[in-house]
């Protein structure tokens, strides 16, 4: 028998031993609310609850073999029949036996996302809206309207209207390509992720001998983060859960931060609504970050109205205290960052124990240049190297034809972004303009639009229309002028239709503009990102012949951090207006949700944690402005943060603020 008692602390052990009943679990951060769960599973065993009674819900299927496989080595037993992992997991289980009282064959397919955007795009062109709309959403966009429609039970005017608002006029042939769509899947006996999670429901709702079935089987469901269930998942544990009504819930409200995604915060805040006699505890002593940090952590958090009210405590001695460290601008908080990972490398941290949170992709920008200028090998956890993402690379492609009209890459990845444009048209095309001993002044002239097949002269017309505005409305050919008026000629609506995320694509291409400011000529611009380009893909090379792949500063979004911890950490771009990110604030709850954020990145850190933000920031047609700190650091007492121990302007080496320009 497990000796609970000598191996959990009183928190942990409430939860393990309660009786049955609807249970409700807040795991602050680093309470080992993992090893709650495999505890509470082993003693449920050594009860005489047969395995195969137990349903585990993870988001992960690694989270459930890591716990099913601590509960083995626990006790001893073979626990193969526990039914544990993903939710998604969990339905293919079940609907492999039962799918065919839906229609379906019980050896359905299941698509992944490719196939997905294939049979919507397949979908899209047997409804003639390809040839008959030029700007009609490709596969991919219509996929993420209808699975966020299937996520959250909004309708698709409803999330067209919030996420996708330029594609309203499209409503009605949105939704029929969502119609097509559900039919083809079920006569192509197919099923994506989100018709598991949905046909699971269904099935249990409709067939009343089935939910018997299985909610008799399952005398104990127990889910981990319940605070990231949608509102189909939490019906699903609600049916499964019915019959015994034996449902724990591990979760921490503070945490919820995916509602992008679909993630219902109510399923967690009102679980003690619709369990009334559901037993609640609290994890509240952390054994990951210092008081110092956690002190931080908990005042953060107080603000936010939607709460279960708790307080971390810290199992270890105390460390420093928070530092608050404001630059001059965006370069002088690189320098900082770069200059501070140099000390803490030279004090023996080692690089995968440093992290740098941001809100934002584009927040990282600068700093991925200086520590590629410092050579300091970094991994990025939230996308790829900024100046390596497609967009960032078809508007700078606008830039060097213009600095180098025989640029033949540049052109040919500009002429595929139109219309009816594809490889070999571009070959044709190219082959052309490069006769000419001037290829911008031919795209003028009329052979110009039939130098390639007629149903590519429309995407011609409006490819010449961007490089005529270029010519005409920008005075100095600078870097800005020309990111401007890209998007105002039509890429704005190019990225509408190809991508999911155009809201952050954007930034990144506004960010971009003001980045390039900094330079006194495009020239100077594209030879800056060029060499750094080349400089970072050979530390590649030379980081993946002779070091170890987990030996690297780590870069990521706070979204992406989650559920991780470093010794140190660094958040970057801490000014109102990037955390929280101002069109979050659009939303009702935007702001909890951002405080939340800001809560998670601070609970990443173990010893050291850093807060940088710059005082002054370039704006488009503003020139320099002023930013405040975020509204979050401006609700903590000072004394959560220590002071330096030697002055701010010696943290900064080398501090050229015209150094890129």
């Amino acid at each position: 028998m497990v000796n609970y008692e000598k191996e959990l602390n009183t928190e942990q052990l409430q939860v393990v031993m309660a009786n049955d009943g609807p249970i409700l679990v807040i795991a602050g951060a680093g309470s080992g609310k993992t090893r709650t769960i495999t505890y509470r599973v082993a003693r449920l065993i050594e009860t005489n609850v047969a395995p195969e009674c137990i349903l585990l819900a993870t988001f992960t299927n690694k989270a459930a073999r890591e716990m099913l496989g601590r509960v083995e080595m626990l006790i001893g037993v073979d626990i193969s029949r526990l039914l544990g992992g993903t939710f998604h997991h969990i339905a293919n289980r079940i609907l492999r036996r039962k799918s065919h009282l839906l229609g379906y064959e019980n050896n359905y397919s299941i698509m992944d996302s490719e196939d997905s955007r294939q049979l919507i795009n397949a979908c899209i062109s047997e409804l003639g809206f390809k040839d008959k709309f030029e700007k009609f959403p490709k596969g991919n966009v219509v996929g993420d309207i209808i699975s966020f429609s299937v996520n959250t039970e909004d309708s698709i005017d409803e999330v067209l209207a919030r996420r996708h608002p330029y594609f309203y006029g499209l409503i009605n042939e949105i939704a029929e390509v969502a119609s097509r769509y559900r039919i083809r899947k079920k006569e192509l006996n197919m099923m994506d992720f989100d018709d598991l999670l949905l046909n699971l429901r269904r099935l249990l709702v409709s067939n009343p001998p089935v939910l018997k079935e299985y909610s008799e089987r399952f005398s104990h469901v127990l889910v981990d983060e319940y605070q990231d269930t949608n509102v189909i998942q939490a019906e699903i544990l609600d049916l499964l859960a019915s019959h015994h009504r034996n449902l724990m819930v591990v979760g921490d409200d503070s945490q919820s931060i995916y509602s992008f995604r679909g993630a219902n915060f109510a399923n967690i805040i009102r679980f003690p609504e619709r369990y009334p006699d559901a037993k609640v505890f609290k994890l509240e002593t952390n054994y990951r970050s210092t008081p110092e940090i956690l002190n931080l952590a908990n005042m953060s958090i107080v603000n936010n109205e939607k709460q279960f009210q708790k307080e971390l405590r810290a199992v270890r001695a105390g460390g420093i205290r928070p530092i608050l460290v404001p630059a001059m601008h965006v370069i002088q908080q690189a320098n900082f960052v770069t200059q501070r990972i140099l000390e803490l490398i030279a004090e023996g941290i080692p690089l995968n124990e440093i992290a740098v949170l941001y809100r934002a992709h584009y927040h990282s920008m600068e700093l991925q240049m200086e520590l590629t200028r410092r050579g300091i090998p970094f991994e990025i956890r939230s996308g790829i190297r900024f100046f390596e993402q497609a967009h960032i690379k078809d508007v700078t492609s606008f830039m060097r034809i213009m600095v180098n009209p025989f640029d033949e890459l540049a052109w040919k990845r500009l002429l595929m972004l139109y219309r009816n444009v594809g490889r070999v048209s571009a070959n044709r095309i190219w082959k052309f303009v490069s006769a000419e001993t001037d290829p911008l002044s031919v795209v003028a002239s009329d052979n110009f639009l039939k130098c390639a097949a007629k149903t590519a002269a429309p995407g011609l017309r409006k490819f010449r229309e961007t490089i005529e505005n270029i010519n005409y409305l920008s005075n100095k050919k600078s870097p800005l002028e020309i990111i401007e008026i890209v998007l105002e000629s039509g890429y704005r609506q190019y990225l509408e239709g190809k991508y999911t995320d155009i809201e952050s694509r954007e930034e990144d291409l506004n960010q971009l503009g003001n980045f390039s400011e900094k330079f006194n000529s495009i020239e100077d611009f594209l030879g800056e990102l060029a060499l750094l380009t080349n400089i970072a893909a050979e530390e590649d090379r030379i980081y993946y012949t002779d070091r170890r792949d987990e030996d690297r500063v780590i870069l990521s979004t706070i979204h992406q951090a989650k559920g991780l911890e470093w010794l140190s950490v660094f958040m970057i771009w801490c000014s109102d207006g990037m955390i929280p990110l101002a069109r979050a604030l659009k939303d009702p709850d935007g702001e909890e949700e951002e405080r939340r954020l800001f809560y998670v990145a601070a609970t990443r850190a173990k010893d050291q944690l850093y807060f940088c933000y710059p005082m002054l920031n370039y704006a488009r047609g503003m020139g320099n402005t002023a930013l405040s700190p975020s509204r979050f650091i401006e609700e903590l007492n000072p004394s959560s943060f220590g002071a330096t121990e030697r002055p701010y302007d010696q943290w900064i080496v080398n501090d050229d603020s015209n150094s890129w320009g």
